[in-house]
């Protein structure tokens, strides 16, 4: 995982703005999606399993560093995740939350206090509206921030590395681009490891079993105009597909593109 600041060293504007996102939401504020919100701070995914499955899904985002970049893991039962946000409450401070039951989605919520155990450890997973920042910051439109809709995610026929009983298809999120946006996009999203690094595909969807860019698995479809390919990255609702396969009795997930605003900044995150 990667170093991190202390809570001590967060920038003190971007904790302020942090904290009052995580406010608006923890208030009852509606939110389908967080993309372009406080877009220079760092988003995270969300896994929230028992203990007793915690160091198998760990291994397993180990395995598939790509899809499932580790930012901070909690002590069992702890809600908070004092490496990312200094006043954090993961059982409140996402726009929306998805509840799991035996491999099956039974719930989406905007809480989940109800549902706290003591024995419960909490993964956050890089997500890619941070490298979008980096790409806007040079000038590179991102059609679905354009449009004010989620980013398109497709489950693929890209089989993840297996770590006990999770496992199953690589999710990946496209953004249609011309071919120099495309390059320069390359370049820019390989600095960010911690958060989906480059893309792994570029160009026919069929080739990685995607037979219809208008009906994604997740989020909203936008356009591919003439002169354009559709970039692929590895995605974190991954893990979501892999909790299918699974099973665990519970597990809590971010909703789709419902993402943890954290303190830090993405500029923290480049690996140079």
């Amino acid at each position: 995982m990667p170093n991190h600041p202390t809570p001590s060293t967060f920038d003190a504007d971007a904790a302020r703005r942090g904290s009052e996102a995580r406010g608006r939401f923890r208030a009852g504020a509606p939110a389908a999606h967080t993309s372009g919100l406080a877009d220079d701070l760092v988003q995270a995914n969300l896994v929230v399993l028992p203990r007793d499955w915690a160091a198998d899904f760990l291994l397993f985002c180990q395995r598939n560093p790509r899809p499932c970049p580790v930012l901070a893991v909690s002590d069992a039962g702890s809600p908070a995740l004092p490496t990312l946000a200094g006043d954090l409450d993961l059982r409140t401070d996402l726009p929306r939350y998805r509840v799991w039951r035996d491999g099956e989605l039974v719930e989406e919520c905007a809480d989940v206090r109800a549902l706290w155990r003591d024995d419960l450890v909490s993964f956050a997973i890089g997500c890619s509206f941070s490298f979008e920042w980096a790409m806007r910051a040079e000038g590179i439109p991102i059609r679905h921030v354009d449009l004010g809709r989620n980013v398109p995610m497709y489950r693929t026929n890209v089989a993840t590395q297996e770590a006990g009983p999770f496992g199953g298809p690589m999710v990946m999120s496209m953004r249609p681009m011309t071919a120099a946006h495309a390059i320069r996009a390359v370049q820019i999203t390989s600095r960010f490891p911690a958060v989906h690094g480059a893309p792994v595909h570029l160009g026919d969807p069929a080739q990685v079993g995607i037979a219809d860019l208008s009906a994604p698995d997740y989020g909203d479809a936008v356009p591919v105009e003439a002169g354009e390919i559709p970039v692929f990255w590895a995605c974190g609702v991954t893990p979501q597909a892999a909790l299918k396969r699974a099973r665990p009795p519970l597990c809590i997930t971010h909703a789709p593109g419902a993402m943890l605003i954290t303190d830090l900044l993405n500029h923290q995150l480049a690996s140079h």
